[in-house]
């Protein structure tokens, strides 16, 4: 299976609600799909997010580097040397890791395709069937409120509390969610850098004396800020993970060097794809650290392959924050991963499993 073209499309599905953080407010999916070609017919899929504000990719910045690139350096060569293509990816140029990750995607992709069997398989996985939590986007407090309620009904046991804009208005939130949603789900916090060291020690302390225990806080700080995560890391019982502040393995082992988190959120399109993402899992997984498998806004392309990896890592990877398929207005991906509330089914069929995008809009050259 030889690799004969690789083409970029442009994917739009709106969301059913606007997606709101700390950093960003984000109305639809604006993704870049890379699809490769071979000469066996077989085309694999991948999903670059442009997250400008955390991984700094834009379109224009993925297009370039895929099209003038990276794609040069695999045209012609054989699906089989995976670990030699994944190489060629990470090589062609600094940074950039949204393209990386679309480009890896959809190489794991064809190399499953390559072997008859579901990607997670290849990876060595077990059950593929997954529960994700929900995001509850930042907004006043009814709303929000409200939201997790829905969320409940519709199954949801986890929920991702985006807070980080200011410190009491963020504590109002936490306990209005929690006196709605008490022993029927837990509760997630997000900071996405929000906070100072001391505002986040602050108003963790103050839920934890009141007895709202959540299961997690994320990125409490700045990204850069390492020595201000283990302030917070080593002041509070509430486990924190680091989501901005890891990309990829040096970060992760300068984190647990420092003992600067629990936990860590491995993405696709921060680590520039699936090689570096089982790297950070396998790590982590040696220093006895427990690993949470996210997104960024994405479809059901990238987060397919996030969920396939999440199968394969269940021993290490045992948080899910995989909902932005569920997110979406309308689905765009025909077979791969079903999304249905907080379960994750996928399917048994080669590769990614993925037989069809509809409203993808090719991108000329």
């Amino acid at each position: 299976m030889k690799i004969t073209d690789i083409t970029l499309g442009m994917l739009r599905v709106p969301l059913s609600t606007p997606f709101k953080t700390a950093l960003r407010t984000v109305e639809s999916v604006d993704d870049i799909i890379v699809s490769i070609h071979t000469d066996s017919g077989h085309v694999g899929h991948g999903e670059a997010a442009p997250t400008a504000v955390i991984t700094g990719d834009t379109h224009g910045a993925i297009v370039a580097a895929i099209s003038t690139v990276i794609a040069p350096r695999l045209i012609g060569r054989e699906v089989a040397d995976l670990n030699a293509l994944t190489h060629l990816v990470q090589t062609a140029l600094a940074r950039n890791t949204s393209a990386k990750a679309a480009v890896e995607i959809a190489l794991y992709d064809l190399f499953a395709q390559l072997h008859g069997a579901p990607l997670y398989r290849i990876l060595g996985g077990g059950n593929p069937v997954l529960s994700t939590d929900i995001t509850i986007s930042v907004n006043d407090v009814d709303t929000m409120v409200a939201d997790a309620l829905s969320a409940v009904r519709r199954g949801y046991e986890s929920l991702k509390i985006k807070i980080g804009t200011d410190p009491a208005k963020d504590l109002e939130r936490v306990r209005e969610i929690h006196a709605a949603v008490d022993g029927r789900a837990s509760l997630r916090l997000d900071a996405n850098q929000g906070w100072t060291p001391k505002q986040a020690v602050r108003a963790i302390r103050q839920l934890e004396d009141a007895g709202i225990h959540a299961e997690l806080l994320e990125q409490p700080v700045k990204a850069h800020d390492l020595a201000g995560m283990k302030f917070v890391t080593d002041r509070v019982h509430t486990p924190v993970m680091a989501d901005e502040s890891v990309f990829g393995p040096v970060e992760l082992i300068e984190l647990i060097r420092m003992r600067a988190a629990d936990i860590v959120n491995i993405k696709l399109m921060k680590s520039g794809g699936l090689s570096n993402a089982i790297k950070l899992a396998d790590i982590a997984g040696l220093h006895g650290m427990d690993c949470a498998i996210g997104c960024m806004i994405e479809t059901g392309i990238s987060v397919a392959a996030a969920a396939h990896l999440a199968v394969a890592k269940a021993d290490i990877i045992t948080k899910v924050d995989l909902d932005g398929p569920s997110l979406c207005a309308w689905t765009p991906v025909e077979g791969g991963v079903t999304f249905d509330g907080p379960r994750i089914s996928i399917a048994d069929a080669p590769g990614l499993g993925i037989r069809a995008i509809r409203g993808l809009v090719a991108l000329q050259d």
